[in-house]
């Protein structure tokens, strides 16, 4: 009797390691409306990027528990741009589930992208308005934890966090449910 093997266990979705969940991510409606300072374009790209870069991360660590706290911040503030991004609606999912998201190459690296982060929250910054100015701190809060030796992303989140407090990302990655607000 021969027996052929069809590579089955490579189709098959890679779990979580044991101990390790993830809590889905539940954005009823986004911090950020379409009247902040980005094109829905480029919320869409930065949605991609970032959970390209959770997604990656995740996997490189074997799903450490640092990178699935990260992950869900990259992810949440995905969601947040961008509620209906593919591949960050597909890799939340699975990793509800359980299972590692197929492994992705994100357009930028690490600190590429958050020399990104940076300029585009310094831009939001100087636009004015409440919603700018709240995206910024997430999106410069972000370019640190990316790159937590890039010195000018330290400089200015330092800055607002004694102007403003805290950056709070349970507003992102636990929203209140409908009718909480």
């Amino acid at each position: 009797m021969v027996i052929v093997s069809l590579g089955i266990s490579v189709l098959q979705a890679q779990n979580l390691p044991e101990g390790r969940e993830w809590k889905a991510l539940k954005i009823v409606k986004s911090e950020f409306s379409r009247k902040i300072g980005l094109m829905d374009a480029e919320r869409e790209q930065y949605a991609t990027t970032l959970s390209g870069i959770a997604i990656k991360q995740i996997h490189d660590t074997k799903a450490s528990k640092r990178s699935l706290e990260q992950g869900r911040k990259l992810m949440a503030l995905a969601l947040h741009l961008s509620p209906r991004n593919k591949q960050t609606v597909v890799a939340n999912a699975m990793l509800t589930r359980g299972n590692l998201p197929r492994e992705v190459k994100p357009e930028y690296s690490k600190k590429g992208f958050a020399r990104l982060l940076l300029t585009r929250g310094e831009l939001l910054a100087k636009q004015g308005g409440a919603e700018n100015e709240k995206l910024a701190r997430y999106l410069i809060g972000m370019a640190v934890e990316l790159d937590p030796e890039n010195e000018d992303a330290i400089y200015l989140s330092e800055v607002r966090r004694l102007d403003h407090g805290e950056l709070d990302w349970s507003q992102l990655t636990d929203p209140p449910v409908r009718g909480d607000r």
